[in-house]
This record gives C-alpha cells, sequence and structure tokens, in this order.
C-alpha cells in the first residue's frame, strides 16, 4: 500500500511554526526543549520535535499539551494566529 502524503492544515502549520518560535525566544535547542516535554512526562526526542517543526510530523494533543508546559504558555498560545473555519463558512464579512 503506498503512503499518503502527510497532510498537516494551517493551524498544524501555525502550532509548528510558533513552537519553533517560542523555543528560540527563549534559547532552547531542540534537544533541551525534547528533554523538558519528556521531564514533564511525554516521551521525546529531539528527531521527533524536529519533524514537527519541519511539519513531518503531526503534532497531537498531547504532545500540544505537554511541549506548552516545557515552554511555559498555555497550549493554546501555540495555536499561533491561523484560522481555521468549519466547513462552509466563507470567511466573507
Amino acid at each position: 500500500m503506498p503512503s499518503r502524503p502527510l497532510g498537516i492544515g494551517p493551524a498544524g502549520q501555525a502550532t509548528a511554526q510558533a513552537i519553533e518560535r517560542l523555543r528560540a525566544a527563549r534559547g532552547y535547542s531542540q534537544r533541551r526543549l525534547a528533554a523538558r516535554v519528556t521531564a514533564v512526562g511525554r516521551p521525546m526526542t529531539f528527531t521527533q520535535l524536529s519533524r514537527i517543526e519541519r511539519l513531518v510530523r503531526r503534532c497531537d494533543i498531547d504532545d500540544l499539551v505537554a511541549i506548552a508546559a516545557a515552554l511555559g504558555v498555555p497550549p493554546h498560545a501555540l495555536l499561533g494566529d491561523g484560522v481555521v473555519r468549519r466547513r462552509g463558512e466563507s470567511g466573507a464579512t
């Protein structure tokens, strides 16, 4: 069975960018942040974190909560400014 491409939408892209931005702002390497995520109870390698930031791996809700805790921010801070609309919404005002 051929593999399907991993479709990461606007919210996932915004989350990956927010993780990278906040990590860099705190001066954390990927290795250091991954160790902090592991310390809060969600085992994560720096490779997994790198794949999230590079949009190769999805950031699931458990990852999001643990990464937020490791960065010292509420989970919603990692959702970025990405606009996610419900199906059928046009966005017109």
